[in-house]
């Protein structure tokens, strides 16, 4: 049976005021590509309340700690926030298959990690929208189309399943279904509510780290109403108004 949990309230959603940082990063990994130059990095953070000296020194710890590149012209995300990227990607857009009852399961059989490893591998696991079901033992409905990571073979058994337990049930176990569908409708109305450019650019930044978290089921497995398609819509809709004012030139806004 789903747990019954109360609407979260609105600090719960994961709101904040972005710093400078944020903005920078929010605005460069929704670029296609994922770079701009200094004059127009400059322009596009103004309505969101960075100014030239507070983008300047935030810039400038950004490119010393690997986050940011220098171009030729301007700058560039670096090479470990292309892999973020890409997890957004696939939360916005993630690709499945028609789901016929089997379940992707991964046991892990290495011994000897230390703390440290063992929740790096637990965060990973957590990535692939596995849940654990018990100590070692991970699985999802086989919905997903991405391979898992061949490093998994050197400390773990992968491969499909058909349960003897009821499907649903155990999707309420291993998920917080209820309050994650929660969270999203009230991101959704935080969105609606929001009018200027930074609280707007917080909202849906809100709303991307929530669809990191996820699951993808199939759709006989999610509770009716199920909100992941609207925030996933939002969010595209944004991303592209953004990618627009990102790309447009000052004389197109004389």
């Amino acid at each position: 049976m789903r747990r019954n949990v109360s609407p979260p309230r609105p600090d719960e959603t994961g709101l904040r005021p972005l710093s400078a940082r944020s903005v920078v990063l929010s605005l460069l990994l929704g670029a296609d590509p994922p770079e701009l130059p200094a004059r127009d990095l400059a322009r596009v953070v103004e309505p969101f309340g960075v100014g030239g000296s507070t983008l300047r020194a935030a810039l400038s710890r950004m490119t010393a700690a690997g986050d940011l590149r220098r171009t030729d012209t301007g700058y560039r995300i670096g090479d470990r926030l292309l892999e973020r990227r890409r997890r957004q990607d696939d939360a916005v857009r993630p690709r499945t298959r028609a789901w016929h009852g089997d379940w992707e399961l991964v046991v892990i059989t290495a011994t000897g990690r230390g703390p440290a490893e063992r929740a790096e591998l637990r965060a990973r696991l957590a990535g692939l929208r596995l849940a654990e079901l018990r100590e070692g033992v991970w699985l999802r409905p086989a919905n997903l189309v991405r391979p898992l990571p061949k490093e998994l073979r050197a400390v773990a058994q992968t491969g499909t399943a058909r349960l003897d337990r009821s499907d649903g049930e155990l999707a309420g176990l291993l998920w917080p279904l209820d309050a994650w569908s929660a969270t999203a409708r009230a991101l959704l109305a935080q969105v609606a509510a929001a009018r200027d450019p930074a609280g707007r650019l917080a909202a849906y930044a809100a709303i991307v780290r929530h669809l990191l978290a996820d699951p993808v089921l199939p759709p006989e497995l999610l509770p009716a109403d199920w909100p992941g398609a609207a925030l996933r819509t939002a969010y595209a809709e944004y991303r592209a108004e953004l990618t627009r004012a990102v790309r447009r030139r000052p004389c197109e806004e004389a």
